[in-house]
């Protein structure tokens, strides 16, 4: 979970949000038919898998999580971007800007011309990215 500080006309309140929303995390063993139990519990849609197989979380992952959460750190959920994507900047002076998302050391925003095969790649560190 995620506090949040939500400002009303007459007062101020924390709440708490989930990280990510719609999702739940739980460990178990999906031997024995547990999974058909699981898939019957309410508010259960589906398990997350992939080519029909349940994928898990690494542990480390979810203990990196859970001490981000645990020590207050100020934290906003972002867009998951992967290296090759094509993203646009949003805000400040390069507000628009499309390319594709390249890391080799830094954060590289390279911008293609198709017709010329010729590129042009800029350090995007501190800009907001969303996905296209």
């Amino acid at each position: 979970m995620l506090e949040e500080f939500h400002r009303w006309s007459d007062r101020r309140q924390s709440i708490n949000i989930p990280l990510f929303s719609g999702y739940t995390f739980a460990r178990f063993d999906l031997s024995g038919g547990l999974r058909i139990d699981i898939l019957h519990t309410e508010g259960v849609i589906e398990i997350i898998s992939f080519r029909g197989l349940p994928i898990s979380i690494p542990a480390k992952q979810i203990e990196d999580l859970q001490k981000l959460l645990a020590e207050k750190v100020p934290c906003s959920l972002h867009a998951f971007l992967k290296v090759g994507q094509p993203v646009r900047i949003r805000g400040g002076c390069l507000d628009g800007l499309e390319g594709i998302l390249e890391q080799s050391g830094d954060k590289n925003l390279v911008i293609s011309i198709e017709s010329i095969q010729r590129s042009v790649a800029i350090t995007i560190e501190g800009y907001e990215l969303e996905l296209i």
